[in-house]
């Protein structure tokens, strides 16, 4: 079952829409009017920003896309994932290093002391 609803009619109820301008190559009418469309879905806490085109319209339906797909991702269910032993000959060798360094640091020991 889908924990957030993908569905564009309910999408646009659910998610709140800010406008503001945009920056950048575009030229004039795009730095002074309100092109740029972020989206708010307040449900799953999650935003969206458009701001390809110099278009509103186009902006907001790049928007939607973009939120579906954010969407869909979340409502992947990820595996759980079963822990697996370390091979015997990983457990050996951690030992046999083990066995390396106490050694290096009795002998350490040893060396102060004389």
């Amino acid at each position: 079952m889908a924990k957030y609803n993908t569905d564009l009619k309910k999408l646009k109820n659910e998610a709140r829409i800010e406008c503001f301008k945009g920056h950048g190559p575009g030229g004039q009418h795009r730095n002074k009017t309100l092109s740029c469309v972020r989206l708010i879905h307040e449900p799953s806490n999650t935003t969206v920003i458009a701001t390809e085109f110099r278009s509103q319209f186009r902006n907001k339906a790049l928007a939607f896309e973009r939120l579906q797909e954010k969407l869909r991702k979340l409502n992947v269910i990820k595996k759980l994932r079963l822990p697996t032993q370390k091979p015997s000959h990983i457990k050996a060798k951690a030992m046999q290093d083990k066995k390396v360094r106490s050694r290096k640091i009795l002998l350490r020991k040893i060396d102060s002391i004389f």
